[in-house]
């Protein structure tokens, strides 16, 4: 299958040094909310903060997994010079962040504006997922963005109300194509 998907899959389960079962609370992101604020930076927060490029990780993984309509001959894919775009086995994109040479063609193709260009201004080498160990660290990572935004929450996986498991300690809040139809 997708040759980098496994990179993937350990940036989105990595925990340093806490198991799920201890996480009480969660950061739930509202993706819709998140993109009415223009004057959050493309990479998050200004550089030198921990979580600078975390957030731009997030919503990598979060657009790709919900936001996209999962075209069956996707031409985000056709349209990649660098071939850096695949679908894994449930046909979630993925990108090899080392092939990816941020042209935005994807973006340029993408028939439902659903690949944002903000999404790839970031170098790959800097592109990191969050180190959360405990609920301390998920209230300092909240804490830099708008409160209506990213917030703590005690709640979980709700499809019904737009809410999705990022992993075990992130919901998405956004609306998927499907729940239009």
């Amino acid at each position: 299958m997708a040759r980098f998907l496994p990179m993937m899959r350990s940036r989105i389960s990595r925990i340093s040094g806490c198991k799920s079962k201890d996480w009480l609370k969660k950061l739930l992101i509202d993706m819709e909310k998140l993109r009415e604020y223009k004057n959050i930076p493309v990479e998050g927060l200004p550089a030198g903060n921990a979580f600078s490029t975390s957030l731009k990780a997030i919503l990598e993984l979060a657009t790709f997994r919900y936001s996209c309509r999962k075209c069956e001959k996707a031409p985000c894919i056709e349209a990649c010079p660098a071939s850096a775009l695949e679908k894994n086995e449930k046909g979630i994109l993925t990108r090899s962040l080392y092939r990816c040479i941020r042209c935005k063609s994807c973006v340029v193709i993408c028939p439902f504006g659903t690949i944002m260009d903000n999404l790839f201004d970031a170098r790959a080498s800097c592109l990191r997922f969050p180190k959360l160990r405990d609920e301390r660290d998920l209230s300092d990572f909240a804490r830099c963005f708008p409160e209506e935004a990213i917030s703590i929450t005690e709640g979980e996986e709700n499809p019904a109300e737009n809410i999705f498991s990022l992993n075990e300690y992130i919901l998405i809040k956004e609306h998927t194509w499907q729940s239009y139809g």
